[in-house]
Parts: C-alpha cells; structure tokens; sequence
C-alpha cells in the first residue's frame, strides 16, 4: 500500500498507541492478518477466530519485520490498539484508496464472481497495473486487505464482493467505493440464509444503490432481478447479455468440439468473435459482463475479443482441467457449488464427453452438498441428479450424507435404476472407487461446496502415486 507513519494510521483508524518508539515509522510492506505472510514493513492484522487468536502471534510478526501490530488488546510489541479490529482495517483501506484515486470496478453475484473477476482482471491488465480479489477473499476481512495491496501505480482495482445477508454488500462498497458496479445473476446461493430470491436481490442491488452519479450500473440484461436493478442506481446503466437489447451482447453462441464456448462479441463500438479457453457455456455470461466493464473503460471490441480468448483461469479449483498420463481428464471445480453453478458445471462434463463421440471415455460426476439452500435443499440435489441422468453422463457418485443421497434419489427417480449412479460416504470411498473403475479416455467432473472438501478427491487422481490414503482426510 502507499507509504503510511505509524501515526497516520492511528490518527486514521482512531487508535491508540502502545509500545511504539518512534510514531514516525512507516508501514511500507503489506497488511497481513497471518504472521506467516509478514514482509519487512508490514502492518499485521491481528484477529480472534474460532481456532486461533492472531493476538497471539504479534511477538512473532514484528520479530518477522512487522512495523506494529493492528490489535484489540496491547500484545508487548508496537501496536495500534482499536476496539474493532475488522472496522479500523475498513477505515484504513478506505482512507488508502481515497487517496490513490484508483478506478475501483465493484462485482457481486450468486455465481461467478469469482469466475468473473479473473476475467476483468486479465483484460484491464492490458490497459494497466490492476489490483483484483485473490481467490474469493470478498467478505469484510478479505476486500480491505486486498484493496491495501494497491499502491500508487495502480489503475484498477477489481473487488468481489459476497453477502451473507442485507446490508452485507453496502457495508464492503462503502469501505471502497465504485464507479463501476456490476452484478452478474441472481441465483439460489445462500437461499437458505435470505429465504428468497427476491430477498437475495434486494442484497445483492445494494453494489448499484452507492455508485456515484458519473459512474456506471453493469446489469444483466437475461436476469430480470438484476435488471430491474436499474431503477435502484442513480448512475449510467450499461447492459450485458444475450438479450438483443443488451449494449454489450453475444451472439452465435456455440460450443466447440471440446468443449468451451465460442460466440460473436458486440459492443456499441463494433463486433469480433471470442473463442474462449475456459469450459462451460456458463462462461459466456461471465465473459460478456466482463467486457463490459472492458468497454467502460475504453478497450476497443478487438482488444477485448483478443484477451477473452487467451484468458485463462487465475483460482483454484475452479473448472481446472487436467488430462493425467493415461488419458483420463480430471476437471477440479471444487471450490464451491450452488445449483446454477452445478448445472452449469454438468452441462461442460456432458459437452466434453459427446466432444470425444463414440469412442471417448466416460463422463463421471462426482458431486456433493450443495450448503445453505435452506428449505429448497432437498428438491435442488433432487434436481441436479435427475440432470445428470438427462445429459447422459455415463456414472454419478454422490459424496457425503443426507444431501448426497437426495443426488442419488433424483437420478433414480430419473430412470438410473443400475450401475449408473452411487452413494458413497466420503472421499476417501470416492477415490477408492474411481482408481479401481477409471479408464483412459474418461472425463471426470469434482464438485461440491468448499465445507465438502472435495478436492481431495480431484488432488489424490491427480497424484502419481496410488496410495490409498486421502489428504487430510
């Protein structure tokens, strides 16, 4: 972040010094909130979680090269002592980006935030230095330490943004403000947290409520929750979609022979055709609200054609596509799962399969909970089994308990009364079960919410080994 004195950023967050012998000093590395990451000049963020207290770990962080400590309690070291730790971070990546000026691009959605953020990121490279959301750091904690890796050479900074509840996504854009708002879907994600979807837009159209008047609404235009939105935003509003209204379409949209999606960009300033290396025809929403944001910010529809087509993943387990030595092709999207992002995930499983034709592998799906759906739990894992019967993928293993084995009962109501479709009860009985069956050729599909841990499963097929023992199982 930009060069700030120990005072400063006491007199900025309203705290109060301990053990600090010259409030001069300069906090010139970046703030941290895990000892392990301290570089010299560093500002370590110590907070209580539910299985460590980084207060503990403040003797450690100075002695790493930490200037101070930003504590609750006086810890023995130079320290900023608050009485809110999380809110005295807010205010100081506000105060930090205020004074940078930097274009802050704001996203929030039920699916592909994440996704979607790598993209804007990978095309706004192009125009200059930017800043983006590492992984799915988009809660109160992990947007302010993002947004203080900025410095003074930062053009863009791109924040996802995520919600647990009303009020969540006012919170995060007032601590950075955008001009650029953009809001992807209105999905079943945390379904079970608001109760409805409607109550999901509500949250999600706080990002478009705070935009300045010269800044600009990025909307949906195929999600008619994310465009009515536009009555909620006093600044310019710009659509994305396939919808033939939409200032920002896709047309012709295809899939190629393996797999990934192809379509015809347009913008108000011309059209140009993007084949994406990315998978899943999920990808061309993402991709058309991230050439939105491209276009706002003057990229011609050449330049942003040429960088969606060679944009590649920068998350983890996020549709990682890896074929191993034998030919079986293990696709990683573990990282989380909704029913959207479910759905979409099997539609590119059953793409990739009939892309190999007659004599390719076998499509397997190897799924498990989807969390915080609430009430709707039980008919949505209902529904993404009875799906994986429909797009014919060759075998389902359900992973986990009760929502697992409501993934097998769909796909059995659905017609897959044999071999097609399993329960198992954990990943390691997946892996068991996939090293003793797999063939060359076989597309293998892992996905689940984060809390499963499923990417155990994708890591062990990937191991040389064949040891029987799953990772931190």
């Amino acid at each position: 972040m930009i060069t700030l004195s120990l005072a400063e950023i006491a007199e900025i967050v309203g705290g109060q010094s301990y053990d600090i012998p010259d409030p001069a000093v300069t906090v010139t590395g970046p703030v941290v909130i895990d000892s392990r990451e301290v570089a010299p000049g560093s500002l370590f963020a110590a907070f209580v979680g539910e299985r460590v207290d980084g207060h503990d770990y403040a003797v450690r962080a100075v002695e790493a090269g930490a200037a101070a400590v930003l504590a609750a309690r006086p810890v023995g070291v130079p320290a900023i002592v608050v009485d809110d730790v999380v809110g005295a971070l807010g205010a100081l990546a506000r105060a930090v980006v205020e004074r940078l000026g930097t274009t802050v691009v704001g996203l929030t959605g039920s699916a592909g935030k994440t996704s979607t953020k790598d993209l804007i990121a990978q095309l706004l490279q192009r125009k200059g230095p930017t800043v983006w959301t590492p992984g799915s750091l988009n809660n109160e904690i992990g947007l302010p330490v993002t947004a203080l890796t900025a410095t003074a050479e930062t053009e863009h900074l791109v924040l996802e943004m995520g919600a647990r509840g009303v009020g969540h996504i006012h919170y995060l854009a007032n601590l950075t403000p955008p001009r650029i708002g953009l809001v992807l879907n209105v999905g079943s994600a945390h379904l079970g947290e608001f109760g409805s979807r409607e109550a999901i837009a509500q949250a999600k159209g706080e990002l478009v409520e705070v935009l300045p008047e010269d800044g600009c609404a990025v909307l949906n235009a195929d999600d008619p929750l994310v465009r009515a939105m536009a009555s909620r935003t006093q600044a310019r509003v710009l659509l994305f979609g396939e919808a033939p209204e939409a200032d920002v379409r896709g047309e012709k949209v295809r899939m190629t022979a393996d797999g990934r999606p192809a379509f015809e960009l347009h913008t108000p300033t011309g059209c140009s055709d993007v084949t994406m290396r990315l998978y899943g025809e999920h990808h061309v929403s993402n991709a058309l609200a991230a050439a939105a944001v491209a276009h706002e910010l003057g990229m011609s529809v050449t330049e942003i054609a040429e960088a969606l087509s060679e944009a590649g993943t920068l998350s983890r387990w996020r549709m990682e596509v890896t074929e191993r030595p034998d030919g079986v092709t293990v696709v990683n999207d573990a990282y989380n799962a909704n029913p959207e992002s479910m759905r979409a995930a099997l539609r590119a499983l059953a793409a990739m399969g009939q892309a190999r034709g007659a004599d390719g592998g076998r499509t397997w799906a190897v799924l498990g909970q989807m969390a915080e759906l609430g009430d709707a739990s039980l008919a949505e894992h209902d529904a993404v089994g009875r799906l994986a019967v429909r797009l014919n993928v060759s075998k389902l293993v359900a992973v986990g308990g009760r929502e697992a084995s409501w993934l097998q009962l769909g796909a059995y109501n659905e017609g897959s009364w044999g071999e097609e479709s399993v329960h198992v009860s954990d990943a390691q009985a997946a892996v068991d079960l996939l090293r003793s069956e797999l063939r060359p050729g076989d597309v293998v599909l892992v996905k689940a919410s984060r809390s499963v841990g499923l990417e155990k499963v994708a890591q062990a097929l990937l191991e040389n080994s064949t040891e029987g023992e799953v990772a931190g199982r």
